[in-house]
């Protein structure tokens, strides 16, 4: 589709958004949102008629693209046939997307609890994983994120939680693998990982197993870095997990429904949790759902045992319909297939190249369509390009190479000191590669800031 330019229709837009819009993790009065007048695969445009290739995937959810015909088409049948019912109900649309997902889930996750979110399916799976042992306590990793609701934000290893950590929540974090900034002064990747299960160990002993409920991992850290565990890595925790009686919970809110060029991140290391949250692929966004795939074991503490929890509109018609639709768009279409063929061939290949030529990057991590290049000041030290947490003036370099990429046609994913390459599973070659020739323009730009 051709953007038609409407700059009065975008004043407009503009103009009541900032009037009444309140924006999430934004001082109000610092933002400046572009009005988005349309969208259509990998691309969306603004009023001006400026088009940009979406290396953001939206907020790495839109898998399939924006505006993808045969979903689209499943909303509107669906509206047309049962828009919205209770969730107490037996509903067509909810059970064929249990059904599509729980076939395509790891080992025995076949209960589906339907969430309207990614943090809503961590609130739940933790309650679950409480209820589940009767203990209080969650271990969750620094340089992760789980959500903005109350426990998943506390669970969240990142600056975010700051502000809502209230400390009385019974989460502990601890430090996950991390090879190339490392906490453990690891060399390799055997050494990062027996180091990190150590630790891991010792914070389960020095806290008391029989008081923790479970261990919360992204089974691939996203908004964090896209930190690929090293071999053995989940393997291990899940054998920790079984010793000690822990409820391990994977989330693939970010991860799952073929970002990592398989349906879910951990049928990359051959890992079962026994819960698994899930949200944005599993319908591109197109209408909000999330949820958390069940063990047997789990599934079975409520057989005859009320679950204590539930949202008004868990499985809702719209969502599931679009679920279903894209889950059967992306087996159609070899959607997982083509991501894991992208990272191997386009991706992975173009990003590890501009490493090469420009001093700016450090290090070139990723699969799938989810990759990060972590920017440094100096790839001897690997300072990062721009302190942690960074705001104005400090962030500048960031800002500026941000600045490049939109100037280029290109809207990035920025996250402190890196930019992640996540675009739709289906972008096709020549998009990825025109990624890639607008990274390498601003790259430039963060050059300047070396030494």
């Amino acid at each position: 589709m051709t953007p038609h330019p409407d700059p009065r229709a975008g004043a407009a837009v503009k103009a009541a958004d900032r009037a009444h819009v309140f924006h999430s993790w934004s001082a109000q009065g610092l933002i400046d949102p572009l009005a988005v007048a349309g969208a259509e695969g990998s691309y969306f445009w603004d009023y001006d008629g400026n088009r940009y290739l979406d290396f953001t995937s939206g907020l790495v959810y839109t898998n399939i693209g924006y505006q993808h015909p045969k979903v689209v088409a499943a909303i509107q049948e669906q509206a047309g046939k049962l828009t919205t019912f209770a969730p107490a109900f037996a509903v067509e649309a909810r059970s064929e997307a249990a059904r599509l997902i729980a076939e395509r889930t790891p080992g025995d996750l076949d209960k589906i609890f339907f969430t309207n979110g990614g943090a809503e399916a961590v609130e739940n799976a933790i309650r679950m994983a409480r209820l589940h042992t009767g203990r209080p306590k969650v271990l969750s990793t620094y340089r992760s994120y789980h959500g903005g609701t109350a426990t998943a934000v506390n669970l969240t290893g990142d600056p975010r939680r700051w502000a809502s950590d209230n400390g009385t929540s019974g989460v502990v974090h601890f430090w996950g693998p991390f090879l190339y900034r490392s906490p453990f002064y690891s060399e390799t990747e055997q050494q990062e990982c027996e180091r990190a299960l150590q630790h891991l160990e010792d914070t389960i002993a020095f806290e008391g197993p029989a008081t923790i409920a479970a261990i919360i991992l992204e089974t691939i850290p996203g908004t964090a870095g896209i930190m690929t565990p090293p071999p053995g890595y989940l393997a291990g925790v899940r054998e920790i997990c079984d010793r000690y009686g822990i409820v391990f919970v994977l989330d693939e809110v970010m991860a799952g429904f073929g970002r990592t060029g398989a349906w879910f991140a951990a049928d990359h290391f051959g890992v079962v949790p026994d819960l698994l949250t899930f949200a944005k692929g599993v319908n591109s966004g197109y209408v909000p759902l999330g949820g958390v795939a069940i063990s047997g074991a789990v599934a079975a503490t409520f057989e005859n045992r009320p679950y204590p929890g539930g949202l008004t509109y868990s499985g809702h018609p719209l969502a599931c319909a679009a679920a279903v639709a894209t889950i059967n768009v992306m087996a159609q279409e070899k959607v997982v297939e083509h991501a894991a063929h992208i990272g191997e061939t386009v991706l992975g290949p173009g990003l590890r190249e501009l490493a090469e030529r420009h001093p700016s990057v450090g290090e070139v991590r990723g699969t799938g369509v989810f990759w990060a290049l972590d920017l440094v000041k100096d790839r001897e030290t690997r300072e990062p390009l721009v302190p942690y947490n960074a705001s104005g003036a400090a962030n500048a370099p960031m800002a500026a190479f941000a600045a490049a990429c939109k100037k280029n046609g290109l809207w990035p994913f920025v996250n402190m000191n890196r930019t992640h390459a996540v675009p739709p599973c289906n972008v096709t070659e020549a998009e990825a590669k025109e990624g890639l020739a607008a990274l390498d323009v601003a790259l430039s730009l963060a050059d300047e800031h070396t030494v």
